[in-house]
């Protein structure tokens, strides 16, 4: 279907559909912020743009149960292959990174023009930052480097002739390939990443060029981070160390042992399945919804577990058979084909596209044989729950990046934003020819959260199985993965309410504050922290640093999926039963590191108005 066709079919849109995508633009080129919003009184959850039009009963694209609603073109479903995320090439960067501020500006070639002018690193000087902790120890061992810059991209097939708007995204330096791409690295290599803000003044109605790219869940300090706080211009760099080492290393476990090889840190604290995205307070939802998200998978080899190849340790599916899928759904204005973001909307966005690795409903041909895929939901707002087409089980091996203690045989998978679940595969029994789909199953009308039903089926991605009848497979499924650590004594106890006001979002009747730290824990020891939330909605909250362990959720202990440690908890939600409604206790530790990190809600829209609190470890 031609992109012409479909602006000659635009009779489904009114004129107060078309009034709003305008007004909507034209309040974003304004500049105002959210807090200047607030006060004008243009946004309050799902009512607030009432406000903008003489009609009271007007709703946005996102309120689906009622009202009007703007539907993004169609798509040809499964027309496109999906995009299987490359690993990035190790390079010298130039300057080498330095354990302060770098010094002397960068010295890269101008990279790859992908359709909104060459872009180089040319000049670029690091943007201030504290000197990098224990950098002498963990000197790095690979270096990566890229660039945020706008790309011209779209997320529909070919076939439909839509064309392509910029996102901003980050590009490979080295090669010019565009995220998501992943970083494969190993505990005992530490890394350097050198993130390159291009990002241009213009906008095209959404997010803003500062930046601050977080590992979500790397053990990593402080400064490294890519805390809210820590943002910097475009025209600048920074770069981000990561010493890829285990929990503990400076305190409770110097070193640990397992399969018979000694590392530092405790061995039971291995990572796995992480991400990196943009977090600049106030605009993560906008800067990640516009493409700010890439993948950082860790392997274990130095101690036989999760090694990248089939016939050592776990011998899990490795190499082509081991793909990330980010989840994001998305909304595309009916004329233009161009992304919409509702910047006023502080309930939970949801899109009518579902894309995954940046294509709507894309395809992927499969050998009888076991895969590992690697499950993301990169938000703003929706939770799924995926099942396969054929009723075939999942075999889920982690959750949020973290081994189980052992393998779950499950018919569903739950995901709320954030959230990371490694699942196995196995295609073996299935007959070549065959189209199985990995399916969304769950009903969600509305930011509050899903309702707990579930409806007709949305595929997603098909699965096609190819030949040949027989294939060598050498990865197993094992019987046991990975132990839970060990718990100590608790320093303190604390609790964080999860509540509403004036149309916003709150922790302990606090909106967040940048320049406040709420909470100082001390290095080096453990607490009890308690979530409380209610309301009927649903937050996925997120600790930075550290993995917390559930201790119970309203007093009983938690689900078998969520027993592994986890650094995205799902609060709130009455409709989710017993993983969902008010109290949570949980174990979490502060080791190695100062510094300060962010607590927040995951649902975007929630944290940037205004869900987050900065704590600090200190001496």
């Amino acid at each position: 279907m031609s992109f012409n066709i479909l602006k000659s079919r635009d009779t489904r849109r009114t004129e107060a559909e078309r009034r709003y995508v305008q007004e909507l633009r034209d309040i974003e080129k304004a500049g105002f912020n959210r807090r200047e919003l607030l006060r004008m009184g243009l946004v309050a959850g799902s009512a607030g743009l009432a406000a903008l039009y003489s009609t009271p009963n007007f709703r946005p694209y996102w309120a689906h149960a009622d009202g009007l609603t703007l539907i993004s073109p169609p798509n040809t479903p499964f027309a496109e292959p999906l995009y299987i995320p490359p690993a990035m090439t190790p390079v010298t960067l130039n300057p080498g990174p330095t354990k302060g501020p770098n010094p002397s500006p960068s010295a890269n070639t101008t990279v790859l023009d992908k359709g909104d002018g060459a872009y180089s690193p040319l000049g670029f000087t690091e943007a201030n930052r504290p000197q990098h902790q224990r950098w002498e120890e963990f000197l790095p061992a690979r270096q990566y480097e890229s660039i945020e810059m706008p790309v011209a991209h779209s997320f529909y097939p070919a076939v439909d002739g839509m064309p392509p708007y910029p996102i901003w995204t980050f590009v490979e330096a080295a090669t010019g390939r565009v995220a998501p791409f992943r970083i494969n690295a190993r505990y005992g290599e530490p890394v350097v990443h050198r993130v390159h803000n291009a990002l241009p003044m213009d906008n095209h109605g959404f997010g803003i060029n500062q930046t601050s790219t977080h590992l979500h869940n790397g053990h990593t300090a402080s400064e490294s981070d890519g805390g809210p706080t820590h943002f910097y211009d475009s025209g600048q760099f920074k770069d981000y160390h990561y010493p890829n080492v285990r929990a503990g290393f400076a305190s409770t476990h110097p070193t640990s042992t397992l399969n018979g090889r000694t590392v530092q840190g405790d061995v039971r604290e291995t990572m796995g399945f992480l991400w990196f995205h943009d977090h600049r307070f106030d605009f993560t939802s906008q800067n990640v919804y516009k493409g700010l998200a890439a993948f950082y998978t860790l392997f274990s080899d130095d101690i036989e577990l999760d090694c990248n190849d089939e016939t050592r340790g776990l011998r899990l599916p490795s190499g082509p058979y081991d793909i990330p899928m980010i989840f994001a759904d998305k909304v595309f204005d009916l004329n233009t084909g161009e992304m919409l973001f509702d910047r006023f909307n502080l309930d939970g966005i949801l899109g009518d596209k579902y894309t995954v690795n940046g294509k709507i409903q894309p395809f992927l041909e499969v050998k009888k044989r076991k895969y590992r895929f690697r499950l993301l939901d990169g938000g703003p707002s929706r939770v799924y729950e995926f099942f396969l087409s054929n009723g075939q089980p999942f075999v889920q091996i982690s959750n949020d990046g973290n081994l189980l203690p052992r393998p779950l045989t499950r018919t569903s998978i739950r995901m709320s934003v954030a959230e990371r679940v490694d699942v196995i595969v196995d295609f073996s029994k299935a007959k070549v020819g065959d189209r199985i789909y990995l399916q969304n199953r769950l009903e969600q009308t509305n930011g509050r959260g899903p309702t707990g039903k579930f409806i007709a089926p949305t595929n997603i991605v098909e699965f096609r199985v190819a030949g040949p009848d027989a294939v060598d497979d050498p990865s197993r499924i094992p019987d046991k993965l990975l132990d839970l650590p060990a718990r100590r004594a608790a320093a303190q106890t604390r609790e964080w309410s999860f509540g509403r006001s004036n149309g916003a979002w709150q922790i302990n009747g606090e909106f967040f504050d940048p320049n406040v730290i709420r909470a100082a824990p001390k290095q080096n020891t453990a607490e009890i922290w308690t979530f409380k939330s209610g309301g009927g909605w649903q937050h996925p909250v997120h600790i930075h640093f550290e993995e917390m362990q559930l201790l119970s959720r309203n007093g009983k202990a938690p689900p078998i999926d969520e027993i592994a440690r986890k650094d995205v908890v799902r609060m709130g939600q009455a409709a989710l039963g017993t993983q969902g409604v008010g109290e949570t206790k949980l174990f979490i530790q502060f080791r190695d590191f100062l510094g300060d990190y962010p607590l927040h809600c995951h649902n975007t829209v929630h944290e940037d108005h205004a869900m987050m609190l900065r704590w600090q470890i200190v001496p």
